[in-house]
């Protein structure tokens, strides 16, 4: 799996230079058809389909339907953030091993000391998190909404004021999962299940479900 997706991120590395650097591809051109693309670069159809799907995430590339995968006007804006996907990765680790040793124990706390009408709020954000994702939204805010409710609702002031560091992670989670449909339905499922615990008020189920979800996440996004 981990290799499949770096296969593919290369291979949108080396559309991006057939764009940018080549300066084969202009705005507005229409890329070569799928199997004389997937041909030249010496790849699946597949790893071909993902590595269009990166760049599209990115706005660098739109697909019309019926017609083509075209390059867009800010493909060239765009290029700066590609090169720093590596750089965005290895700081997410950090971020998301910081995840892991706080945000547990915060759902912990949230299940026995939230009141009910935090709890409801949790769910709220938790369910409009879905609805982004089912409807193709970026959900950013609202992750961010959804775990800082959970913080709040430890009533522990220090694991608020680390809030503004997690939202790094979280954001930057969001931004990795675009690549991988898999990592999209973990968010999903493990937000059900947090959310199922926290509403029980299971404090053991609460902290094991949010372990689960990050480490889901760091490895659907090869940050394990």
């Amino acid at each position: 799996m981990k290799g499949n997706k770096m296969l593919s991120q290369s291979v949108a590395d080396n559309i991006l230079s057939m764009i940018t650097i080549e300066k084969r591809f202009s705005v507005g051109d229409k890329l070569p058809n799928e199997l004389d693309l997937s041909e030249e670069l010496n790849v699946s159809r597949t790893t071909l389909r993902e590595a269009i799907r990166i760049l599209v995430a990115l706005d660098i590339l739109e697909i019309q339907r019926g017609k083509g995968t075209y390059v867009k006007e800010n493909a060239f804006k765009k290029q700066q953030d590609i090169e720093q996907l590596s750089n965005i990765k290895v700081n997410a680790r950090d971020l998301y091993e910081m995840r892991l040793i706080f945000e547990p124990e915060a759902s912990y706390y949230a299940a026995l000391r939230a009141t009910d009408s935090e709890i409801k709020r949790i769910l709220e954000f938790g369910k409009k998190v879905e609805k982004e994702i089912s409807n193709h939204q970026d959900r950013t805010d609202d992750e961010h909404s959804f775990h800082k409710a959970i913080a709040q609702a430890t009533h522990n002031e220090f694991m608020n004021k680390l809030m503004p560091i997690l939202y790094q992670a979280i954001s930057k989670g969001v931004y990795l999962s675009l690549q991988s449909d898999k990592a999209i339905e973990d968010t999903i499922n493990d937000h059900r299940m947090i959310m199922e615990f926290l509403e029980q008020r299971n404090a053991e189920g609460a902290k094991n479900a949010m372990k689960i979800h990050i480490m889901h996440a760091m490895k659907e996004l090869g940050l394990d």
